[in-house]
C-alpha cells in the first residue's frame, strides 16, 4: 500500500489556521469569485500562488501542495486566462534560486481574498452565534440521550 503524502498548510497573513472541528453543528461558508458565471479565483488557486511565492518554484509549490506540476500550472493558466492578466512570471534555466514569483496582480490577489475569505468565515460565525444559540444545547443534550451508560 502506498504512503499517503503529507501536504504543508500554506500560511496567509491575517487568516487564522483552522481550529480542529468542535462537537454540533458549524456552519461552513465557501467563498470564490467569477467574471460573468465563470469560475476565476477561490482558496484552491489562492493556496497554489501562496506556495509559489513561498517557494519561489511551481514545482516546488506543486510538492509542497501534494499536487501535480501540471495540476498547479493549469490552475495558474486557467485563472490567468479568465482574468486576461498574468500572476506567475517564469525565468527559465540559470543559477537563481527564486524561478518564479508573483506579479503584483497575483500579489493583490492572494491579500484581497485572503482577507475578504476571513472576513466572511467571521460573519458567518457570528450570524451562526446569534441565530442559532438554542439549537446548540439541544444537539449537544440530544447527543448525550443517545449513549449508553
Amino acid at each position: 500500500m502506498a504512503a499517503r503524502k503529507r501536504t504543508k498548510t500554506v500560511s496567509v497573513p491575517g487568516l487564522k489556521p483552522k481550529a480542529k472541528s468542535s462537537p454540533g453543528i458549524q456552519p461552513r461558508v465557501k467563498v470564490w469569485l467569477e467574471v460573468g458565471d465563470e469560475y476565476v479565483f477561490g482558496w484552491g488557486i489562492c493556496e497554489i500562488l501562496l506556495a509559489v511565492r513561498e517557494t519561489g518554484a511551481i514545482k516546488d509549490a506543486a510538492a509542497r501542495l501534494g499536487k501535480s506540476y501540471r495540476y498547479v500550472w493549469g490552475r495558474v493558466k486557467d485563472a490567468e486566462v479568465t482574468l486576461q492578466q498574468p500572476l506567475v512570471e517564469t525565468r527559465v534555466g540559470g543559477d537563481i534560486e527564486q524561478r518564479s514569483s508573483l506579479t503584483p496582480l497575483a500579489n493583490q490577489l492572494v491579500e484581497d481574498f485572503a482577507a475578504f475569505r476571513a472576513r466572511m468565515l467571521d460573519i458567518a460565525h457570528e450570524e451562526f452565534a446569534s441565530r442559532f444559540a438554542a439549537l446548540k444545547p439541544k444537539v449537544a443534550s440530544a447527543r448525550m440521550r443517545g449513549r449508553r451508560t
